[in-house]
């Protein structure tokens, strides 16, 4: 049987980035944990962490991550029906999106987390690029939209976050006074949130520009929405999140009749047990989203 306290040594060290702050977080020293890992690596007769450049899990690594979080998810479970081992709390590790977390999420899951005793630990990836998270095992589920699960692991839609290119109206006068056009979507400044945000380029080639644009890089929602209230730029911003913005008229479309449409979906590894459902039934429940199923 494999010694859990050796997984639990790898999972720590991937979860803090490093090997000291994975012994003050079990209370150990940093020589315990080292130990721990040399321990599972000899009995596995092979490497689980790559340490340099950065400190990552190996194929074998992340193939035992994945096992942890789904066996810490099914002792869950057994605490329900043995209350004599349980923990006062539950840690769940999840990837999801900065849009999400800034809307409409907290209110989704607030009062499960609360009736569950439960702690989470949000990792904010980009929604196209979020499952790269549960490839690698470092997460028990994620929220993107990609609707295509990972071996292991099951998908359902979520709910649509509708985006709206907005801007302020002295911004939008200045670049697109004429309207839309090749000339004005090429010079126009815009404001994407990181390097593999896709939503303004699919935007973009919705209204047939496919060419190239300048653009602020801004890795915040909260911080995206003031950028374009500054008048710096348009981007796409959940049309939820700007509702009062755009009711008191300081952002406005700079195309009315266009927006795009973000499905997302919830992936969780199959056996993660009665919580996991019962979190994903929250969320289905949650109707802050329009409906995608």
């Amino acid at each position: 049987m494999i010694d859990y306290k050796l997984l639990e040594a790898l999972a720590t060290v991937i979860e803090c980035g490093g090997f000291e702050r994975a012994g003050l977080a079990l209370g150990l020293s940093q020589s315990a944990i080292s130990q721990r890992i040399r321990t599972l690596e000899i009995r596995l007769g092979q490497p689980v962490l790559v340490r340099s450049p950065v400190l990552r899990a190996t194929p074998a690594g992340q193939r035992l991550l994945n096992h942890v979080q789904q066996v810490q998810l099914l002792e869950r479970d057994l605490t329900k029906s043995i209350p004599a081992i349980s923990e006062p709390t539950a840690r769940l590790r999840i990837a999801l999106n900065a849009d999400s977390l800034a809307t409409w999420w907290a209110a989704a899951v607030g009062s499960f987390c609360a009736d569950e005793t439960l702690l989470l630990d949000l990792v904010v990836e980009d929604q196209d690029i979020g499952l790269r998270r549960m490839r690698e095992g470092d997460v028990a589920a994620c929220l993107c939209s990609s609707p295509q699960p990972v071996a292991g692991a099951r998908c359902v839609p979520i709910g649509t976050m509708t985006y709206m290119p907005l801007a302020t109206p002295d911004y939008v006068h200045r670049y697109f006074g004429n309207g839309l056009s090749e000339a004005n979507l090429q010079g126009a400044p815009a404001i994407v949130f990181g390097p593999n945000d896709q939503l303004q380029h699919r935007f973009l080639a919705q209204c047939g520009y496919h060419g190239t644009f300048p653009h602020h890089l801004c890795p915040s929602s909260e911080g995206f929405v003031k950028l374009a209230l500054a008048g710096m730029g348009y981007g796409m911003i959940p049309e939820m999140q700007a509702r009062p913005e755009i009711t008191a008229g300081r952002l406005v479309s700079i195309a009315p009749e266009q927006s795009l449409e973000v499905q997302l979906y919830w992936h969780f590894w199959r056996h993660g047990g009665g919580v996991m459902d019962r979190l994903t039934n929250a969320l289905r429940s949650a109707a802050i989203l329009h409906s995608g199923s």
